[in-house]
């Protein structure tokens, strides 16, 4: 394998300033901010963002994921229940979000705790997306050993086959979680690496703000 050493990539950060008068009392209102200013200037995949569990022997495990939509009640993605993550998260329903947008040198982290949402709310949000996508989500058993990918084509042109024009049954295997938050922390890079760190907890049953060290 090829030596390769990566200690001199580096770059400075210089696109913008996070100050604590700069920013909203409420996080869920300043993510609201940043993620408009993300989804303006990134032009593929601005609602993507790593969710972080951590499985029955204390191995975390991240995958990128879509946020699809949030309010403050927290933070919601589609998923498989029965894939490894679902096991995961029902052994462990603490988890981590981070989005990350190297464009705008941001990044926001949220901790919290995720629960399913209602069947109903899942159950409409499937059947809104495009048909294939239906028809893969329903044909998956998502993180399982498939011997070829000949394999997940086969079990997906069966079931295309069978609904080709007719509506995908909802399967329950299927729906979403939603991540209740409890902490933010909103990421400024900075010049010679004095990052802006401002991170949201809740104290008495309000937001407060703290400056962190970068």
């Amino acid at each position: 394998m090829p030596n390769r050493d990566y200690r001199q990539a580096r770059r400075e950060y210089l696109t913008a300033e996070l100050r604590e008068d700069q920013v909203l009392s409420d996080p869920f209102h300043q993510f609201a901010l940043w993620m408009d200013a993300a989804i303006e200037k990134i032009p593929y995949d601005p609602t993507g963002m790593s969710v972080s569990t951590v499985d029955a022997n204390g191995q975390p495990h991240s995958r990128v994921v879509l946020l699809k939509s949030f309010d403050n009640r927290g933070f919601v993605f589609y998923t498989h229940y029965q894939s490894a993550k679902g096991f995961q998260i029902d052994h462990n329903s603490k988890a981590a979000l981070l989005f990350f947008w190297p464009e705008l040198d941001r990044q926001i982290r949220i901790e919290g705790e995720l629960q399913k949402i209602d069947p109903q709310e899942s159950e409409n949000y499937f059947h809104s997306r495009p048909h294939d996508s239906q028809v893969a989500a329903a044909s998956s058993v998502q993180s399982t050993p498939v011997d070829s990918r000949q394999t997940l084509e086969q079990r997906f042109s069966d079931l295309a086959a069978q609904y080709h024009d007719k509506e995908v049954p909802y399967p329950s295997h299927w729906g979403g979680y939603r991540l209740e938050a409890q902490q933010f922390e909103f990421w400024q890079g900075r010049a010679n690496r004095l990052h802006d760190r401002l991170c949201y907890y809740r104290a008495d049953g309000e937001w407060k703000i703290q400056r962190l060290a970068p």
